[in-house]
């Protein structure tokens, strides 16, 4: 038995657990509205798969915008599969939930961050990411983003 219960570990899980939820219910009905996301994730994490074209452009982190195009959305208990249109050139990309660093949807200004985990992983730290799906939105809004960080002692 454990001699503390780990929130954060088990708050970072809840919140990967809405990601799946969310996106499970994208790939059933497609995107409702003006929904889209952005989802910034690690591409060094051994489980994210994409082309080697896109791993060397981006070889620490990498943003995707799900919005307009994209196809293949499959929602697994540990990621997701989904393709997204880089430059008219359809790619498939494969993103663990561990690995996501930040997921928003501007419109309805909804964000969460993963920052540090107390789960073995590795702490990230953000700059600025770059965008990388051709089909940007039209106007940017800024998103309320849920840090735990300020719970953590």
């Amino acid at each position: 038995m454990a001699d503390t219960i780990k929130y954060g570990q088990l708050m970072h899980h809840a919140m990967r657990g809405l990601i799946q939820n969310v996106l499970s219910i994208v790939a059933q009905d497609g995107l409702p509205g003006a929904h889209h996301f952005f989802v910034t994730f690690q591409t060094t994490h051994p489980d994210v798969r994409l082309a080697d074209w896109l791993r060397d452009r981006y070889p620490d982190e990498m943003t995707v915008v799900i919005q307009h195009w994209f196809q293949d959305l499959m929602v697994q208990d540990e990621g997701f599969a989904i393709t997204l249109n880089f430059g008219d050139n359809p790619e498939p990309l494969y993103i663990p939930y561990d690995a996501i660093q930040t997921f928003v949807d501007p419109s309805v200004e909804f964000g969460l961050r993963f920052e540090s985990q107390d789960d073995g992983e590795t702490p990230v730290e953000t700059d600025e990411a770059p965008m990388v799906e051709a089909e940007a939105p039209e106007k940017e809004s800024e998103a309320e983003v849920v840090s735990l960080d300020s719970f953590r002692k």
